[in-house]
């Protein structure tokens, strides 16, 4: 597989050495405007691109690559506001597209998993639920793409809930997701949930960048050769695994 590197932060050295780990040929880094015209006699067979973008710039890096009839894995979020958008030109171009707000797998494993809790918790009354999220002083969106996909999901489960906020909160249809931005950190997600008994507690802490990059990676192998519409739960159902 050829693999083009949009944004070439430390996710994307990470996915440029994960990929030259499994085999495949880098034939492009893109890292700003000038960059992309690397791309004008790309030939798109065989060819995925992983973009780990800034969310200014994401959609337009999009639709550059469907223009040159590229798949792409995009792990950058701040962009959802124009999915339909995107999905309906990635379709025109009969490309592809991969959008996740998170592509460790562990962190796929939490969704699975928050999704069935939080279901569990709607049933008892007598818990009150908060999720805190943690990541690097470099990170720009807050709450983070990930968290937003966990108390989105914590919502549709739990119909006592009607929105979240980003505080602390007492009232019982509110549910608190809490932003912190610490250091280095690449990434903690916890779901709480309290009674005047005891703590229930659901998290994920990532070590490094390497969880991310290597689910990107896998989600490249995936989308290769594909057309359409595509999140991680369809990679994982190749595993056996219904989200």
């Amino acid at each position: 597989m050829k693999v083009v590197i949009s944004g070439y932060g430390k996710m994307g050295k990470t996915i440029e050495s994960i990929c030259r780990e499994r085999g495949h040929e880098i034939i492009a880094v893109l890292d700003n405007e000038k960059d992309w015209k690397q791309l004008k006699d790309c030939s798109a067979s065989d060819t995925v691109v992983i973009d780990f973008s800034m969310p200014a710039v994401a959609v337009d890096n999009l639709f550059r690559s469907f223009s040159l009839g590229l798949n792409v894995v995009t792990g950058t979020t701040g962009w959802y506001d124009r999915l339909e958008e995107v999905k309906s030109v990635c379709n025109e171009n009969g490309t592809a597209l991969m959008y996740s707000p998170n592509f460790s797998l562990g962190v796929n494993v939490l969704f699975y998993v928050n999704k069935i809790l939080a279901n569990v918790m709607s049933k008892i009354g007598s818990y009150r639920g908060k999720l805190n999220e943690i990541h690097h002083i470099h990170k720009l969106d807050a709450p983070s793409g990930t968290a937003l996909r966990l108390v989105q999901d914590i919502l549709k489960e739990n119909k006592a809930l009607s929105r979240w906020v980003e505080s602390e909160s007492n009232n019982a249809d509110e549910f608190p997701v809490l932003s912190f931005r610490e250091g280095e950190v690449p990434g903690i997600h916890e779901i709480v949930y309290e009674s005047e008994a005891d703590v229930l507690t659901l998290k994920h802490e990532a070590k490094n960048r390497k969880g991310f990059a290597l689910g990107a990676v896998l989600a490249a192998e995936f989308l290769n050769g594909r057309q359409g519409i595509y999140t991680m739960e369809d990679y994982l159902k190749t595993l056996g695994m219904e989200l």
